[in-house]
């Protein structure tokens, strides 16, 4: 019968499943560490630097600034996106793309 770490063949006897006390504890500390097994879960990231606000007092907008400069209120959320290349105001991904919510 073939060892089942080793694969090398010897004579059980009694109730003996492997040929050495090395390949048993070997085989055993497999069957311990594959139960261990870490997950690793990322980290959140922060959604802020992405993100365009748009004040509801005032209408002005700001990327990655949550408080509105004029008024001191807290803007609300516009969606993801940047500053636009070409004119340096903050555009979200929606209205480039055509997808913003016209209610």
């Amino acid at each position: 019968m073939p060892c089942p770490v080793c694969q090398q063949p010897f004579t059980p006897a009694g109730r003996r499943r492997f040929c050495s006390g090395a390949c048993r504890a070997l085989a055993y500390r497999r069957r311990r560490d594959a139960a261990r097994a870490v997950i690793v879960i990322p980290g959140p990231r922060p959604r802020r630097p992405g993100t365009v606000y748009e004040c509801g007092s005032c209408g002005s907008r700001a990327f990655g600034i949550q408080r509105c400069d004029q008024c001191g209120t807290f803007m609300r959320r516009a969606g993801t996106g940047g500053c636009c290349p070409h004119c340096d105001e903050p555009v979200t991904i929606a209205e480039l793309t055509g997808q913003e919510d016209r209610t």
